[in-house]
């Protein structure tokens, strides 16, 4: 892991198109602003986390009801 100390309005570049600022410090809490392409998703850890616990909870699925996903579609 690489550790870098930045002030308020200094940036961190990562290749040509990413770029994080450190936009605001109060106390504990830091604001920082990342500029990245729209094809690079970026999220919370947490949240992260979460998206990839329900992806797998979905492709590992297999026990749906075939059958009530069936009727679903038949009366649309």
């Amino acid at each position: 892991m690489l550790i870098l100390t930045r002030k308020v309005g200094e940036s961190i570049r990562i290749n040509e198109n990413i770029c994080i600022t450190i936009v605001d410090m109060d106390g504990k809490n830091i604001k920082i602003g990342i500029e990245a392409p729209k094809e690079i998703s970026i999220h919370r850890e947490e949240v992260f986390k979460r998206i990839k616990e329900e992806n797998q909870k979905a492709a590992g699925g297999g026990n749906g009801d075939l059958g009530a996903l069936s009727d679903l579609f038949k009366k649309k």
